[in-house]
C-alpha cells in the first residue's frame, strides 16, 4: 500500500501544476487547520489532487465526508480518526497510510490529540469538479 500511495502521489506531482494555498473544507475545522494545494490534474472525469493538511495540537478537521476515495500519508504527528458511530476507527502515526472511503455514509473526523502539529500528504481521487470534502453535522459524538 505504501508503495502504491507513493507512486500515486509522485505521479500526481509530476503530472500536475503547483497551485496556491487553501483551507481545509470540513464543518468546522479547528483554529489553525490549513490545507495547501500542491498539485492537481484531471484525467477523463476524475480529478487527482495532492494537498498538504496541517492540524495543530488539540484541533480537528471537523465532521465531513468525501465524494471520492482519499489516500493519506502521515508525514508528522498522529492522526486519530473517528467514524460517525463515535468510535475511533484508526490511530495513524508518522510514516503510516490511511484510506478513507467515499460517500455520505462515510462521515468521519480527524483529530490531532498529540502535542505536535499533524501533517498529512493527501491524495484525493474525486469526480471532476467535486469539492475536497462535504460538510456534515456532528452525528451525536462527544468529539469535535
Amino acid at each position: 500500500m505504501r508503495h502504491a500511495l507513493r507512486t500515486a502521489v509522485v505521479g500526481t506531482v509530476v503530472a500536475g501544476t503547483v497551485l496556491t494555498c487553501g483551507t481545509a473544507g470540513a464543518t468546522p475545522p479547528g483554529p489553525g487547520v490549513t490545507g495547501r494545494l500542491i498539485s492537481q490534474t484531471t484525467i477523463g472525469d476524475t480529478d487527482y489532487v495532492l494537498r498538504e493538511i496541517t492540524v495543530p495540537p488539540g484541533q480537528s478537521t471537523g465532521w465531513h465526508y468525501h465524494d471520492g476515495p482519499l489516500y493519506g500519508f502521515v508525514r508528522q504527528g498522529t492522526l486519530t480518526h473517528y467514524h460517525a458511530d463515535c468510535t475511533v476507527d484508526g490511530v495513524y502515526r508518522t510514516g503510516t497510510t490511511v484510506r478513507e472511503p467515499s460517500g455520505p455514509d462515510e462521515v468521519h473526523l480527524g483529530r490531532n490529540q498529540g502535542d505536535t502539529p499533524l501533517v498529512l500528504d493527501v491524495l484525493y481521487v474525486l469526480p471532476h469538479g467535486a469539492p475536497f470534502s462535504e460538510d456534515a453535522p456532528n452525528p451525536g459524538c462527544d468529539v469535535e
